[in-house]
């Protein structure tokens, strides 16, 4: 650092070029002037010096165009402008050195980082044509707009050897280091230092510097082959054609069948090496197996209540190790005799005593003095408002205001006249005023926080210029419109002839320094809140008498002011000590300061006015002139007031100090010099003495106020006459704000007078300096470690800033995320900076404050230019920005999340434990009292006589019995999207086309009994005809679903594959579909010349069969029942006529179906019980079916409804997809529906079929909406089928209602295993290891049955489903899934050890039924697989009945109700796939819990699906809303999984509407989604990559 600076001092530059050049780095600074502008004026400047500085040594060459400063020469100051209102730091201090950003980037290795994926479409809103640059005024750069990268750090990194070892004097050459907490920079300050001194460099030479510095260490090399590929990527069509983002998603997409699906899937197989996607995530997790630090100590209690890790303290930690701080006293207030009483009467004395005497110039934006008021004209207008307000203002004849009231002061920052008026004015009618900021627009930042302080003052009236109330928005009368928020306000303008003159005779009431309230000042909280801080008459004077002393003011003397002159300093001393002194003011608007930084500079001269308010940049003004000695810095807080000022040079005083402080020590609140980590270290000046009267010290930040050690950062407290004195209304902070009593380490309190908190974080130094290195609204809580927002925004701004952000336009937060603080920065980025170029500086970003600040970033976000809230003096509205980060309302164009850098207090991760013996754990069961888990439906034998069972055992003989004895029954009615019956069949029509079916595939296809044909048929009655002419001729059918016309190439391949594996030897179809199978568009999908016969039936013509096949055994394979499951699998099961026949017989008991009845069925025929509603229980039970197609919903949702209303179906079936539409489509439509007819009363039962969890919120929301429609409350019921066995559960038409139960969600996903609540009557004796030493059992004592001494060990129970009230934190609802079928059994399974469980044990569902399918159909005859599934035993028990595992799991709860039987009901709850679940961290999750916290997230997200690669959980999110907003939703999904599971999102996804594929039930087809993504084929909006 000290040679850097030596070859370039050799270099002065005249002074005049200096300015030049701060100008010219202002201007680019706030988007002024593009790059290439600023280079090119810059070389022009600097052209006469360039080349006596080409010999520098490159290895000296910074990253940055501005060096540090050279320790050889004075340590230069920090060119900071003034804070806005909401800034959060007051501490003077050079920030982090740009060096040593650079060399912390250094450090990383060059990493691998996936670059965030997004449309082309949406980088449109980000182009140089749609912004403007923002507005970066100097009043708006609230995180130190005009940090230079080479100023973050003047401070040097060795201690002065002649002080403290974290201490340093500064040399007399040297200015203070730019202040964030000078005289000059209070909260809502106007600019009080020229912004092209701020840009001005640290030295001379450092302008020398034009382009020898060298480019940056690149640590996203590789990203290049990661961008946008040129080539166009293909759309994921739906299988029913339907365009992207249409309305056809609501029913089915591609999920039905798909190519991508193979029979026997081998998932090692993943994705081909060129998948950009797949590459991105092997980058990820490549940057997730080297974690940057040791990751923490984790723990995991085995208990219901979830721990998460406490971060313990490290050992080696530095901790305070000084003795107890000594309260520091302030000098004595000299109260002189010539110092008025009261500040009115200074007012009084100067008005009528010296009325000519300037009190105020105020300037316009040129510069120009517009006016200048006169200590006369002040005290006389404020004497004419006082008399309006008092006598003037009525309401129903009484005055509107009375001594005490409260009234608003609504004055442009432009217009320090009229504001000083009103505020006098207001002192003298005894009024208290409370200024606030001029509104906008109807929606300002923060404008209703403002609402409620005027509301909780009790605010009626609000004063302001003629002018100003022009400019305000208006409602259509004309008046000035109601904020939202407001209280109702009259609006009084205070011009000259507004106002009334009083009588010479009156006078207004004596005012005395009193403890009445004088002024109210607004201050707004971190989290956004606006609060009223309540100054009394006598805090008032006392701090004017303070800052008289402490500044050394005399009478008639010129200050001038670039502060807000409405609050904080800018009040204190241009308006309220300024008049107790007489003494002229100049006050700087904000437009002049924007338009010519230099104006104040230049007004000071001009006016020859001291500096004391100014916080001015020694280092160009110190050859005009400038003494450095004049620099004061000061600490300021609305509560206490002015908190310590560094005293006037001719008022002696201490030199100036500064402190060089380790960061890493900061954050554990101790002062620390880091001697060997010289990265992070912070350089803060001292900020001066106490105020003269004034105690001050500094408590520790939480809990009881102990004091603090000498070397330990606290919260710095004020005990003086000078402070204010509450929260106005809020007397409870106020308490604790207040009136804080300190105490010492024992307890003991340090005054009998209250201390008030400031919100300051500091320490006191040397010579009873103050230093601050913080702000409370600041602080960030991490862990154990505390940071300052200010600290992560310097060293993002050391990163290259200037090509990618606004400087000024940086905001950082913390958000409470899985109970810890998480950090987010968020920057408005330049139109013209590349997507690349932004996600390199962000990733360099977090590696710098990770290095530097050893804590990681949780968000980095990006938005567009001037598009975050601007606080009143154009800064950023950090607390408004956070609520929209929230909220998902910030709109950004990039993200980069980082959760598994961030998120250290997880559980650790879940162990597999070994499991008891089956044989323990039902004997388990038994001595506790618990009932095994098992249930049946009635008895079949008691419910249909034998002989019609027997007489019905084949479909084919019940059709001909039909058609023989009930000719003309009508058995099915197609109804179109019209509501018009197409097609109607009766029992001989049906016979007939079955048999004329039979004969074309005996005679022109030559088939044998056995072989397989393929159905492609549209949903119709020909479906049903070629069904049963299969089984005429004792062929096998297998339905299919046809190809789409509009989407071949997605639907084709799998007709193909089902006809293939399925082995079929023709294909029965109609005329068009034949055409479309041997079309030109057919042949680019598939090779159409392997097809087998392909049989048209629309013309086939009537002929008999010469007999009708009867198959010899009940066992015979009857048709083949293919589809897709959600996790993929295309498989085929096998289902004999013995077990279709006992299907259509368990239905028709528990639905009561009967010829006479009427049934509407609206699902699709393919697969399932779907296909067995349509072709099988019609001619089963006779009854008719009004069939309802569910493509024609497409074109008329209401279809169902209709049908069910217009034929008076007691029964009907539907699926989730239908239902859905149903309820968005006509959940407004309800009247409509009404007055056409549409009656749902009939209805006895409506069932959704589904393979899945019941989805209670669709179904109570389907049953509410069209409650006024008729609907029973109680007849929307759910059914539950799976491969094995289609049908397990009908709800029926007897029975009780469903019952739903409410379970802890956390239980579910753990499996947890707990000791029961009750052991029965047996004995606990003791916990100690089972022999086996297989973990901790219960060694119980056995009740007498079990025979004398028998001893069991049982684990401490198994799976157990917590059951927990409505409401409950983590409560997830679970309602039955129908009631069990006649002839069917249940037992709830252990999926190991596969022994059976207890009541309420969460296990696998296990059926026995005769109606289960007796096999899978595969191409390779896969036995074992079979066995598996339909053949399976328990392991202790009950050995010999056979099962068929569903593959679901679920639990059985025996409830209080009773069945038809008078037995009470057993409830099955079907809790969700075994193969869908998700093994994440040790636990098993569902996806359907996570998907439901995704959706709750954000009201855009429309649908979603998760899934998981490579261990990592990828979340896809179809978006409801504007392509541009789509980055909203990455944090806020984020989020959601992390707080509600505990689970670290690897990847989001958005995409568009109807991208997640659906099969045709609406069941989600995760696995195939997970195959698009991988092989880019979902064409996303957005793909965020989790670091």
């Amino acid at each position: 650092m000290a040679e850097r600076g030596c070859p370039l001092e050799a270099v002065p530059l005249p002074a005049e070029v200096r300015e030049s050049l701060a100008e010219l780095e202002l201007e680019l600074s706030e988007g002024d002037i593009t790059q290439k502008g600023y280079e090119k004026k810059r070389a022009k400047l600097l052209a006469r010096y360039v080349p006596l500085i080409q010999g520098v040594d490159p290895s000296l060459q910074a990253e940055t165009r501005i060096p540090g400063p050279s320790p050889a020469t004075a340590p230069a100051p920090r060119q900071q402008k003034p804070r806005p209102s909401h800034a959060r730091d007051e501490r003077f201090r050079s920030d982090v050195h740009t060096e040593a950003v650079q060399a912390a980037l250094a450090k990383y290795k060059e990493r691998k980082m996936p670059m965030p994926s997004k449309r082309r479409s949406v980088l449109t809103h980000t182009s140089v044509e749609a912004y403007t640059p923002p507005d970066t005024s100097s009043a708006s750069e609230d995180e130190g707009s005009l940090r230079r990268p080479g100023q973050l750090a003047s401070a040097p990194l060795q201690s002065h050897p002649s002080v403290e070892p974290w201490l340093e004097q500064v040399t007399q050459g040297s200015s203070t280091s730019s202040s964030a907490s000078s005289t000059s920079s209070h909260p809502g300050g106007q600019p009080a230092a020229a912004p092209s001194a701020a840009a001005a460099p640290a030295g001379p030479a450092a302008l020398a510097r034009v382009d020898l510095h060298s480019a940056p260490p690149d640590v996203t090399t590789g990203l290049a082959q990661h961008q946008h590929a040129s080539c166009e990527r293909p759309q994921l069509a739906s299988a029913t054609g339907v365009p992207r983002g249409g309305s056809g998603r609501a029913l089915e997409t591609a999920g039905g069948e798909q190519p991508l699906f193979l029979l026997l899937r081998q998932q090692s197989t993943g994705v081909p090496v060129s998948s950009r996607v797949s590459s991105k995530i092997q980058q990820l997790l490549n940057t997730l197996k080297k974690p940057k630090r040791p990751p923490l100590k984790e723990f995991f209690v085995d208990d219901f209540e979830e721990l998460l890790e406490v971060q313990q303290p490290d050992p080696s930690q530095p901790k305070p190790e000084g003795g107890q701080m000594a309260v520091l006293e302030g000098e004595l207030l000299a109260v002189g005799s010539t110092w008025p009483p009261s500040l009115l009467a200074a007012l009084q004395q100067w008005g009528t005593t010296q009325p000519k005497a300037p009190c105020l110039t105020a300037l316009d934006t040129t510069g120009k003095a517009v006016y200048t008021l006169t200590y006369g004209k002040l005290w006389s207008r404020s004497l004419k408002l006082a008399y309006t307000l008092l006598n003037k203002l009525t309401n129903k004849n009484e005055p509107l205001l009375k001594p005490g009231d409260r009234v608003a002061l609504v004055f442009p920052n432009s217009d320090p006249v009229m504001f000083t008026v009103a505020f006098y004015g207001c002192l003298l009618a005894e009024l208290v005023p409370v200024p606030i900021e001029v509104p906008l627009t109807r929606k300002d930042a923060g404008s209703q926080q403002v609402g409620f302080l005027l509301g909780s003052c009790g605010v009626a009236l609000a004063l302001t210029t003629d002018a100003c109330q022009k400019g305000l928005p208006k409602a259509q009368t004309g008046e000035v419109a109601a904020f939202k928020g407001w209280p109702p306000l009259t609006w009084l303008v205070i011009d000259g002839k507004h106002l009334t003159k009083p009588p010479k005779d009156w006078h207004p009431s004596a005012q005395d320094a009193g403890a009445g309230t004088a002024y109210i000042e607004y201050k707004t909280s971190k989290e956004g809140s606006t609060v009223g801080v309540a100054v009394s008459h006598a805090s008032l004077l006392a701090q004017c008498q303070a800052l008289t002393q402490a500044c050394g003011y005399s009478e008639a003397e010129t200050l001038t002011n670039v502060l807000d002159f409405k609050r904080d300093a800018g009040l204190w001393h241009g308006v309220l000590t300024s008049v107790m002194n007489r003494m002229h003011v100049v006050s700087i608007p904000f437009a002049l300061m924007k338009a010519n930084p230099l104006s104040w500079i230049q007004k000071v001269c001009a006016y020859k006015g001291s500096i004391s308010s100014c916080d001015a940049f020694l280092n160009v003004f110190q050859a005009r002139g400038l003494r450095p000695e004049v620099i004061c810095p000061c600490a300021s807080s609305p509560e206490a007031l002015t908190v310590a000022i560094r005293r006037p040079p001719d008022l002696g005083g201490p030199p100036p100090r500064r402190a060089v402080l380790s960061m890493s020590g900061l954050s554990h609140g101790v002062i620390r010099l880091d001697a060997e980590e010289k990265l992070s270290v912070l350089a803060v000046q001292d900020v001066g003495q106490a105020m003269p009267g004034a105690n001050v010290c500094v408590v520790k930040v939480e809990g009881i106020p102990y004091l603090c050690k000498t070397d330990e950062v606290g919260e710095i407290c004020v005990n003086s006459s000078a402070t204010a004195t509450a929260y106005y209304g809020l007397l409870g902070i106020t308490k604790n704000i207040f009136e804080t009593v300190p105490v010492t380490a024992g307890g003991a309190p340090i005054s009998d007078r209250p201390f008030t908190r400031t919100g300051l974080l500091g320490f006191i130094g040397p010579d009873n300096l103050v230093f601050v290195v913080g702000k409370l609204d600041g602080l960030m809580v991490v862990g154990v470690r505390r940071h300052n927002a200010d600290d992560i925004v310097a060293t993002a701004l050391a990163v290259e800033p200037m090509k990618f952000v606004y400087r000024g336009r940086i905001a950082v937060f913390s958000v409470t995320v899985l109970h810890d603080d998480r950090i987010v920065l968020v920057a408005e980025q330049r139109p013209d900076a590349s997507e690349e170029d932004s996600f390199q500086w962000m990733s360099r970003v977090l590696q710098a404050i990770d290095s530097i600040h050893q804590v990681g970033v949780y968000c980095l976000a990006l938005v567009p230019a001037n598009t975050l809230p601007k606080a009143p003096l154009g800064g950023i509205h950090v607390s408004e920005t956070k609520q929209r980060f929230l909220e998902g309302m910030l709109h950004p164009c990039n993200v980069l999340m980082c959760p598994h850098t961030c998120v250290t207090n997880l559980p650790k991760p879940r162990q597999k434990q070994p499991e008891v013996g089956p044989a323990s754990m039902i004997v388990g069961n038994l001595v506790a009292g618990r009932r095994i888990a098992q249930a049946s439906g009635r008895e079949l034998s008691h419910l249909e006589d034998s002989d019609q069972a027997r007489k019905f055992l084949f479909l084919p003989d019940v059709l001909q019995w039909r058609a023989h004895s009930t000719p003309e029954h009508l058995l099915f009615l197609l109804l179109n999207a019209k509501g018009t019956v197409t097609s109607t069949t009766t029992c001989i029509q049906l016979h007939k086309k079955a048999e004329r079916v039979a004969a074309a595939l005996m005679e022109k296809a030559r088939l044998t009994t056995g072989a397989h044909v393929a159905l492609v048929y549209p949903p119709g009655v020909d479906l049903i005809a070629a069904f049963y002419g299969c089984l005429y001729c004792g062929c096998v059918p297998v339905t299919v679903r046809p190809p789409h016309p509009q989407n071949l190439t997605t639907t084709l391949p799998t007709v193909k594959m089902i006809v293939e594996v399925s082995k079929s030897a023709c294909v029965l179809t109609t005329q068009a579909i034949t055409r479309l199978l041997k079309s030109k568009e057919a042949l680019a999908a598939v090779d159409v010349r392997t097809w087998p016969t392909i049989l048209d039936t629309d013309d086939i013509p009537k002929k008999k069969v010469a007999s009708i096949f009867r198959p010899p055994s009940p066992d015979v394979l009857a048709y083949l029942d293919f589809s897709v499951s959600t996790t993929g699998i295309l498989a085929g099961v096998k289902m004999s006529h013995a077990a279709t026949s006992a299907l259509c017989r368990s239905i028709k008991l528990q639905c009561e179906l009967y010829p006479s009845r009427q049934i509407a069925i609206c699902l699709d025929p393919y697969c399932g019980l779907g296909f067995a509603l349509w072709c099988l229980c019609s001619v089963y039970s006779g009854h008719q079916s009004v069939l309802v197609p569910p493509p024609e919903l497409e074109a008329n949702a209401s279809l169902w409804l209709w049908a069910v209303s217009q034929y008076k179906a007691r029964v009907t079936f539907c699926s989730y997809s239908v239902m859905e539409t149903c309820a968005r489509g006509l959940g407004a439509q309800t009247a409509v529906l009404r007055m056409k007819g549409v009656n749902l009363s009939c209805v006895r039962t409506c069932m959704v079929v589904a393979e899945e969890r019941p989805r209670i919120a669709l179904t109570q929301s389907f049953s509410k909406l069209f409650r006024d429609l008729g609907l029973p409350a109680r007849a929307v019921s759910t059914t539950f089928g799976c491969r094995v066995n289609v049908a397990i559960c009908l709800q029926g038409t007897a029975g009780p209602d469903p019952t739903t139960v409410y379970v802890d969600m956390r239980a579910l996903r753990h499996d947890r295993k707990q000791v029961s609540p009750s052991l029965g009557r047996t004995e606990a004796s003791r916990q100690q290891t089972c022999p086996g030493g297989h973990g901790v059992y219960l060694r119980l004592g056995v009740p007498p049955s079990f025979g004398a001494g028998s001893q069991f060990w049982i684990l401490k129970c198994s799976l157990r489903v917590r059951l927990v009230e409505r409401g409950s934190p983590h409560s997830l609802p679970l309602t039955e899934s129908g009631k069990i079928l006649p002839g069917v059994k249940v037992i709830i399974a252990h999926t190991e050890t596969r022994g059976p469980l207890g009541d309420s044990r969460l296990g696998e569902v296990w059926v026995s039924s005769p109606h289960s399918a007796t096999g899978y159909y595969t191409v390779y005859g896969e036995e074992g697989l079979h066995a598996d599934h339909f053949s399976a035993r328990l392991s202790f028990g009950d050995t010999q009945t056979v099962w068929a595992r569903t593959g679901f799991l679920g639990f059985l709860r025996r409830t209080e109700l009773t069945d038809a039987s008078g037995e009470r009901h057993d409830a099955l709850y079907v809790v969700g796939s075994l193969d869908e679940a998700l093994e994440l961290r040790g636990m098993r999750y569902h996806p359907v819990d996570i998907e439901t916290s995704v959706i709750r997230a954000h009201r855009s997200v429309a649908e979603c699906a998760v899934f998981t690669w490579t261990n990592l959980l990828v979340v896809v999110v179809e978006l409801d809303g504007l392509e541009q907003d789509a980055l909203d939703l990455v944090a806020l999904v984020t989020n959601a999984v992390l707080e509600e599971h505990l689970l670290v999102v690897g990847v989001v996804v958005i995409v568009d509407p109807g991208v997640i594929p659906i099969n045709s039930r609406g069941e989600k087809q995760r696995m195939h989604l997970r195959d698009g993504f991988l092989a880019d084929q979902l064409d996303p909006i957005y793909v965020a990559y989790n670091m």
